[in-house]
């Protein structure tokens, strides 16, 4: 049945270690012709130097690659259940800002129109900022699924982007207001009280957003802690306008530019964000494959 002249090759499997190279070529398989010669392995074969620089060097075009998938860069560092336990991080950080920051909002809103201080109205637009963008925030990860979904993270950022040009509007009317009918603001412990927890609570919140949307590479994320790290640096500059006006009446005009300063920034913001993002919106609107 079978042909003597016919011997079946040995199967035996070659150990791939590298007691089965000899002078850097593979060992030969079982009809003695070699996988590959030396000069491919040393294609393969790189030193760290070389794959460093490779790396680096190629990191954008990866990271390129990937979003045009619909898919973020965490989706190649992150294991499915990390990427899960940082989402329920980013969802608890989003309703404790919500819950933190809507209290504030209040109670800055309060302050500003008994004490006329534009950069308290200011701060108080901004904590509401916050909680929109938390909410938003919010909705980006409501969705197990989508974690690394370029399309909604993007779509997230839009709204964010829109949001923030609006509140600036508001910021900078009533800084300009202020400007305009030259009204100082009135200074009180109350204020002082204000100023020194706002400005405390809403650091240590932009701190854990910054933390987890460099974990996520999410924008979205990242752009809600910006967003406190504002309300932080504005809750210390009513501290000092109100302590500077307090010491040189004649200085009544600082709290208002205050108020127009943080407004140019949030707009400033808001169209850079927009910019960034309504084309990528475009470009990953086929890949919607996690809804």
């Amino acid at each position: 049945m079978t042909d003597p002249a016919y011997q079946v090759p040995d199967m035996t499997i070659v150990d791939p270690t590298p007691g089965a190279v000899r002078n850097g070529q593979c060992a030969p398989d079982a009809f003695g012709n070699n996988h590959h010669n030396h000069n491919n392995q040393q294609q393969h074969v790189k030193s760290p130097v070389q794959h460093e620089a490779l790396t680096s060097g190629q990191e954008m075009k990866i990271t390129d690659s990937v979003e045009g998938e619909g898919l973020l860069e965490s989706s190649m560092r992150l294991k499915p259940h990390e990427a899960q336990n940082y989402r329920k991080k980013a969802l608890w950080v989003s309703w404790l800002s919500i819950v933190v920051t809507l209290i504030l909002a209040v109670t800055a809103f309060t302050v500003s129109f008994m004490r006329h201080s534009a950069s308290a109205f200011g701060f108080a637009f901004d904590a509401t900022l916050d909680v929109l963008s938390s909410i938003i925030v919010l909705w980006r990860y409501s969705n197990a699924a989508a974690v690394h979904s370029a399309h909604r993270e993007y779509i997230a950022c839009v709204v964010l982007a829109i949001v923030f040009l609006l509140c600036s509007m508001c910021i900078l009317g009533k800084a300009i207001y202020n400007l305009v009918t030259r009204m100082p603001p009135e200074v009180d412990d109350f204020l002082f009280s204000v100023s020194v927890v706002s400005g405390f609570v809403c650091s240590v919140l932009a701190v854990a957003k910054f933390w987890l949307g460099k974990v996520l590479t999410s924008r979205a994320l990242i752009t809600d802690g910006f967003n406190s790290l504002v309300g932080g640096i504005m809750g210390f500059t009513i501290l000092i306008s109100a302590q500077v006006f307090k010491d040189h009446p004649d200085v009544w005009f600082l709290d208002g530019l205050i108020g127009v300063l943080i407004g140019l920034i949030i707009l400033a913001y808001g169209v850079k964000l927009l910019m960034d993002m309504v084309p990528r919106v475009r470009q990953t609107r086929n890949y919607e494959r996690f809804e």
